[in-house]
């Protein structure tokens, strides 16, 4: 493989720290005290899939995430923070990649209706599925360093 500047490792590792900085900025802008203290991400959440055309998501939601709105709001939040710290630093990359895969899936389906959102979603999914397929984590991360998912 020939590149500028960097190897193919390098430009693998500055994406997967890029997508990184996309979780933390996700987490970052976040209004924590209205999400934790007035609920208003999984109220938001909650009208968005109420008006949803397909049944299993309008199901789903009411079964898990309506039942437990402060614990998924937390889950979410947090969930965030840890992607983005953990893809930055390269530490249990797989882990992160597959997790932040599933977070955008479900994201993209929730959000199904709103083209401003599926754009980011749907770029942070493939981001996150050519990383782990390149395995990412081969250079400038805790992972390699510690030996880990060779």
């Amino acid at each position: 493989m020939q590149t500028i500047w960097l190897g193919g490792a390098e430009w693998l590792a500055v994406l997967r720290i890029g997508l990184g900085l996309w979780w933390l900025e996700s987490w970052r802008h976040k209004d924590r005290k209205g999400w934790f203290e007035r609920g208003t991400g999984i109220a938001w959440a909650a009208d968005i899939a109420g008006k949803h055309r397909w049944e299993v998501v309008r199901t789903g939601f009411r079964r898990v995430v309506q039942p437990r709105p402060k614990l998924i709001a937390y889950i979410v939040v947090h969930a965030e923070l840890a992607l983005g710290l953990g893809l930055m630093a390269g530490f249990l990359t797989p882990v992160a990649l597959v997790a932040g895969l599933v977070l955008n899936l479900l994201y993209l389906v929730l959000m199904i209706h709103d083209w401003a959102e599926q754009g980011q979603n749907a770029m942070m999914a493939l981001i996150s599925l050519v990383a782990l397929f390149a395995m990412a984590w081969q250079t400038w991360s805790l992972d390699a360093a510690l030996g880990l998912f060779r």
